[in-house]
């Protein structure tokens, strides 16, 4: 009997264990924070005031985030263009891994997500949250397509009269986690442009109508098809209005995701009636105003709907400032947006992929914190996992690590840097690879649109370009000939990275198409 009595004591220990395990599961989810991201597109790190005091113009929202939280200082996108990272920012996989080895897919380009892969999205919705995207999705498509129209203009990306946009498209944020999609499908300048609601383009704004094209360098606009009322210069104060609303409608009882990738500053360059002017510079600073004030709305609802206290803002560029936005017009008024760094979007060089990151935390991440730690927009996932203490699979975000060790640390720095190493991406698919103040280019030109432009490095150029960023920033001295065994040693992990699937530590993965594409070229000489 007394074994028995002991047996039975126990047994109601272990239970009262497991009940209280559940409420602290219960209670850890209550208190998982809601997280807002925040993406501008094409902006620089200097065009953000927190990170250059010498900017042509403010962006107190932004810099209220920053003494807010943490800003970060190395930080980059996964390329230096738009589609591809935006792939990584929502499966933590670097987008050269999948079908797209180069540049960014048009109007029309069919969903690049796989089915069945996990994003930020689909594990957070795992995890009880609520999730949204407001704004410029640019991740593809795919669209139900019928017969071929006599008289049926084209447009160079695709034929886009060949649509029935009166039925659902696939792939897009409904099939990846999202609970609702509100936004356009790709960049403000490429045709379509309709306003799409969850899977389908909006029906009042059906049938749609043709616009001609603009091809200024600041206001380019593709020609196509558009809906009806659809406005260019409307988008980012409607992606703001509709933000807000979704905010307003949160259940304070229930975590949500909100994500709002913009589409400014990006061409076409459109500030609204009460920005133009406003920075007494250029319409691109004005543009930039026109984004931090959407920051500030955002915010202002938070604080409104009392989100503010258990809230993580992150705001983030999808890579640098683009040469649309006219340099030189810039520097007439003493701005950077590159921060002396080479380069611009779509190059292999920091201008193109080193981007502006802010995160807010209250309680989690120490005021006006400031981390020089190497880190990718891609480790958001890995990072979303850590927060709700969710495992992450296998499969899924391979190249993606938890920043939760920078984000609760005072100093920034975690006990041992994040990332062994990150891989950068330019919009002609040439890849770099940064180890602490070393960077291995991997072609001998810009991978992109500054000079030396993709494929016009000048004769007798050495193959690579090796750069110490500590020493030298504006990469302007090539020291492949120094250090060979520097060179050496970072191709071997890039091609190790490259030939297993992944940057972190698990079992490999394969890459859509192998590992013999054109732009890999280059890994044949590491042996």
């Amino acid at each position: 009997m007394a074994v028995a009595s002991s047996l039975v004591a126990l047994s109601q220990i272990a239970l009262s264990q497991v009940a209280l395990s559940q409420v602290a599961c219960a209670a850890d989810v209550a208190r998982s924070p809601n997280i807002v991201y925040i993406l501008a597109d094409d902006m620089g790190l200097g065009d953000v005031s927190a990170f250059n005091p010498a900017s042509a113009w403010k962006t107190p929202h932004i810099d209220r985030l920053a003494r807010e939280g943490m800003r970060f200082t190395d930080a980059h996108s996964s390329s230096a263009v738009c589609t591809p990272s935006r792939y990584s920012i929502l499966t933590g996989r670097y987008c050269w891994r999948t079908v797209r080895k180069s540049g960014a897919g048009g109007g029309l380009a069919p969903a690049l997500i796989e089915p069945g892969r996990m994003t930020v999205a689909s594990l957070l919705k795992q995890q009880g949250y609520t999730t949204a995207i407001i704004g410029k999705w640019h991740l593809g498509l795919d669209w139900v397509r019928g017969e071929k129209k006599a008289g049926a203009r084209k447009n160079k990306n695709n034929d886009e009269e060949l649509i029935d946009y009166t039925k659902p498209f696939g792939g897009g944020p409904l099939a990846h986690g999202f609970d609702y999609f509100l936004g356009i499908g790709a960049s403000l300048d490429m045709a379509p442009y309709f306003w799409l609601r969850n899977d389908r383009v909006d029906p009042a704004t059906l049938p749609p109508h043709y616009i001609g094209g603009n091809e200024s360098q600041k206001l380019l606009q593709r020609a196509g098809l558009a809906g009806k009322g659809f406005e260019h210069g409307g988008v980012l104060p409607r992606l703001a209005d509709e933000a807000v609303s979704f905010i307003e409608k949160q259940d304070a009882r229930k975590p949500f995701f909100l994500y709002v990738p913009l589409t400014a500053p990006h061409t076409p360059i459109l500030p609204a009636k009460e920005f133009a002017g406003s920075t007494r510079t250029t319409e691109y600073g004005d543009f930039c105003a026109a984004v931090d004030a959407v920051v500030g709305q955002i915010d202002a609802a938070l604080t409104a709907g009392g989100f503010d206290k258990n809230t993580m803002v992150v705001f983030a560029a999808d890579n640098g400032c683009s040469p649309a936005v006219d340099f030189d017009e810039l520097r007439a008024f003493h701005h950077d947006p590159n921060l002396g760094r080479r380069g611009s979007k779509a190059d292999i060089y920091e201008g193109g992929h080193r981007v502006p990151l802010v995160i807010r935390w209250p309680g989690r991440i120490a005021k006006n914190s400031v981390s020089d730690e190497l880190v990718s927009l891609g480790d958001f996932l890995a990072t979303c996992a850590g927060i709700t203490g969710a495992k992450l699979p296998g499969e899924a975000g391979e190249d993606s690590v938890s920043m939760l060790p920078v984000l609760t640390s005072e100093t920034g720095k975690p006990p041992a840097p994040l990332h062994e190493a990150l891989v950068h991406h330019s919009n002609y698919g040439a890849f770099a690879i940064r180890k602490g103040p070393w960077k291995l280019v991997l072609c001998a030109d810009s991978g992109g649109w500054s000079e030396p432009r993709h494929g016009k490095a000048p004769a007798g150029s050495p193959p690579f370009q090796l750069f110490n960023l500590d020493a030298d920033p504006g990469e302007k001295t090539n020291l492949c000939a120094k250090h060979p065994e520097i060179v050496g040693n970072l191709g071997q992990l890039l091609k190790k990275y490259v030939i297993e699937g992944r940057s972190t530590p698990g079992v490999p993965q394969k890459n859509a198409g192998g590992n013999n594409w054109p732009e890999l070229a280059w890994i044949k000489q590491f042996k």
